[in-house]
């Protein structure tokens, strides 16, 4: 299992030096340039640790868009989506509280309340009394369902692109299982089968740049133990309902073989009439069908 950090690192300090040590490193393009766009934010009442701050890619200009991505991944999960999006939109796409390469601090919970106390703070700090729109990718659907929930004046429409966490209810990971699921997770193998499993065509859409991003925060200091803390808290989990009283709609792949089957029915039930199919994407449409992932937004109302 990773080491965790010694007392006396700054938490915010080792994150940019891991960033700095890996960003010339990156294969892909696209993600390469979101590290450009990269901010350090202040976020009152957070972490443990005052001297905090958190990554926030913010690029463009025009309406706001605040951008989640999913389960134990970061802003990188955007890098095809941005160039549609920011030529008439400013985005801002936070890694999630205690994800991507986000500080960790000891003494730092990190559960779905917690997630959502760090979304309030980020609307926060860029709403400006004015609402935005939310786009919300897999796990990040249901934290944008609930966020949407707690703020109906300051979001004005919803996006979910094949969301998790809308139905069922996870269990709480007792210690130390929880540390081996994380620990397992970890595993070179297992990383790369689930990049795999995420797309539609993986044989045509995988390769080294892919699996580079999947993997690539796992070494920012303190993943592990917050991943860990992630699973005992419950994680995210039966989301769906009520439904928010803002315009909303949902785009599902249809080759997706990351949700269960199950949890796809029962969320089709809830929101049919507001279900649309990418016919080429799996699990990740804002990276295989990027294209019309940015006109249904255009369009959305």
């Amino acid at each position: 299992m990773n080491k965790e950090r010694s007392n006396h690192i700054n938490p915010t300090n080792a994150s940019k030096a891991y960033i700095k040590n890996i960003k010339d490193q990156i294969i892909d393009k696209q993600a390469s340039r979101l590290f450009e766009d990269l901010n350090w934010i202040k976020l009152k009442g957070i972490s443990c640790n005052e001297s905090d701050l958190f990554p926030a890619v913010i690029t463009g200009r025009g309406k706001k868009i605040l951008l989640l991505h999913g389960f134990d991944s970061c802003f990188l999960e955007y890098r095809r989506l941005t160039p549609f999006l920011k030529k008439n939109n400013k985005l801002i796409i936070p890694d999630l509280y205690g994800f991507g390469f986000c500080p960790r601090s000891r003494g730092n919970k990190y559960g779905f309340k917690y997630l959502i106390k760090h979304l309030n703070s980020v609307l926060d700090l860029f709403s400006d009394n004015q609402p935005i729109g939310v786009i919300g990718a897999s796990m990040g659907g249901a934290l944008a369902l609930e966020l949407a929930r707690q703020n109906p004046k300051r979001v004005d429409k919803l996006l979910l692109l094949s969301p998790a966490g809308l139905v069922g209810k996870n269990p709480k990971i007792p210690w130390p299982l929880n540390h081996f699921g994380a620990f397992f997770l970890s595993q070179t193998y297992v990383r790369r089968g689930l990049c795999r499993q995420a797309f539609a065509h993986p044989t045509k859409s995988v390769g080294p740049a892919e699996e580079q991003i999947a993997s690539i925060h796992l070494k920012v200091p303190g993943w592990e133990s917050s991943l860990a803390d992630f699973a005992a808290q419950g994680g995210v989990s039966d989301c769906g309902l009520p439904k928010p009283t803002q315009p909303l709609k949902i785009i599902l792949g249809k080759h997706d073989r990351i949700i269960p089957k199950n949890e796809k029915e029962k969320t089709n039930k809830i929101y049919n009439s507001s279900i649309q199919i990418a016919t080429n994407s799996g699990h990740l449409p804002h990276l295989e069908e990027p294209q019309l992932v940015a006109e249904t937004w255009k369009n959305f109302k």
